[in-house]
């Protein structure tokens, strides 16, 4: 046990950067902090702590990372500076001989940080990490702070070893709590303000596997929890995602018509090259299952453009296919090579420029399509949460499929579910504009 008073009411800053779980175990790591006497500060503040919570995704994300590590040094020299996550992991002797750097946590020691910083010396910077891919413990956590929505840690891990990704040398083999305790953890979020719950994990419709569990008896029991009045679904795989999932979702009233899934590439022979398990015709037949069950739907998918393997002509097939999915949004992501990864043995590799054009071409069809889909709905009656943020008189909120809504600021509704009548497109067609009912 740590005695709170010898930090001596010390402050901390917590940045994060990358996925939805590493901004679940932020909250949790900040939690543990202050429950020990820390004082939370704002990240731009000056502070005795800060902690960078890294993603390793691609290349830009490693150098996001070293540029925060750098400003947090010209800021206050003096402070220590803790940085965990799959950079950490992966890269740990590199995150080490950045300037500055007092501490390099691996993904599962984040939960005992507080032990870790009181053990900071001024000699050199400490490396606490571990084996992770023999590692079977599960640390779960959920996001505060934003009274609105929480993001919960319910699975962690990866099996799949995709030729592209690092993840599982990052983050392990897949795990998961049970859902009693993953129930525990969701109250526990209900009972920090949130009304909305994202099930948030590295391959979610994995939970519970090696407990003889699974994710759709998860969602079920989750329906009972008393204080949250919507749950959406994070990145969940397509051959993850069964039709009693989507079913459910259907018939449900607390999970919203909101899905995540990605594709990665609509070539049957590049989803073989990055060691996928499924093909175009699958993924194409799992997304009109959706749009079967519940037309309103809102549905997002990944795609990684310019792989090595990619040609021109692989990537017209999967621009072609693509263009044919009923698809509200695309998340578009440009690939990057990673160390110790199988995609590096794989020919041809595509010129940088050509990678951003084809993230250029395919970002311009996800706003053809996601534009579309808003105006779909204009002249609608609809719900939103609202949001505490303000903006220039507006304040914000997400209709249960996903629509951003914009209405007058007022601090009385923040964290209330109103009723709207959608009327128009914002001129950055980025939200639509509505105007309360009743």
């Amino acid at each position: 046990m740590i005695d709170a008073s010898s930090f001596d009411h010390k402050s901390a800053a917590f940045h994060t950067l990358g996925c939805k779980l590493n901004f679940s175990e932020t909250s949790e790591m900040s939690r543990r902090m202050v429950n020990a006497g820390y004082e939370k500060v704002d990240f731009d503040s000056i502070a005795d702590v800060y902690v960078i919570n890294t993603c390793s995704v691609t290349e830009e994300a490693n150098r996001k990372c070293r540029q925060i590590i750098h400003r947090c040094t010209k800021r206050n020299p003096n402070a220590k500076i803790v940085v965990t996550g799959c950079y950490a992991q992966l890269e740990a002797e590199k995150v080490a001989a950045i300037p500055g750097v007092s501490l390099v946590l691996g993904s599962n020691q984040k939960n005992d940080i507080v032990e870790h910083i009181e053990k900071i010396t001024n000699d050199k910077p400490q490396i606490v990490t571990g084996e992770i891919m023999h590692d079977k413990t599960f640390n779960p956590s959920f996001s505060s702070g934003d009274r609105t929505r929480s993001f919960l840690k319910i699975q962690d891990g990866c099996d799949y070893f995709c030729s592209y990704c690092t993840i599982p040398f990052a983050r392990g083999t897949s795990r998961s709590g049970s859902i009693e305790s993953t129930i525990n953890e969701a109250k526990c979020a209900a009972e920090h303000g949130a009304k909305e719950i994202i099930l948030t994990g590295v391959n979610i419709g994995d939970f519970g596997r090696r407990n003889d569990e699974n994710f759709l008896q998860l969602i079920e029991a989750l329906e009972a929890i008393n204080g949250v009045e919507r749950y959406r679904i994070s990145s969940i795989e397509p051959n993850l995602l069964t039709d009693e999932i989507i079913k459910h979702v259907a018939q449900s009233n607390k999970f919203m018509p909101h899905f995540h899934v990605p594709l990665q590439s609509g070539s049957d022979a590049v989803l073989k090259l990055m060691r996928r398990r499924y093909d175009s015709s699958f993924f194409a037949k799992k997304i009109n299952t959706i749009k079967e069950y519940i037309p309103d739907a809102f549905i997002g998918i990944d795609v990684i453009v310019g792989v090595n393997g990619e040609t021109e002509e692989l990537f017209k097939e999967s621009y072609d296919f693509i263009k044919t999915i009923p698809f509200s949004q695309l998340h578009v992501f440009t690939y990057s090579e990673r160390p110790n990864t199988q995609a590096l043995k794989i020919k041809p590799v595509i010129p940088l420029q050509e990678r951003h054009n084809r993230n250029a071409m395919l970002h311009e069809l996800s706003e053809e399509h996601r534009i579309a889909f808003y105006k779909k709905y204009l002249g609608n009656i609809s719900t939103i949460l609202v949001e505490s943020s303000e903006k220039e008189g507006k304040m914000a909120g997400f209709t249960p499929n996903y629509l951003k809504v914009e209405i007058p600021y007022d601090p009385a509704l923040t964290n209330t579910i109103q009723s709207v009548k959608l009327n128009m497109l914002t001129l950055d067609h980025q939200a639509i504009q509505a105007t309360l009912i009743g």
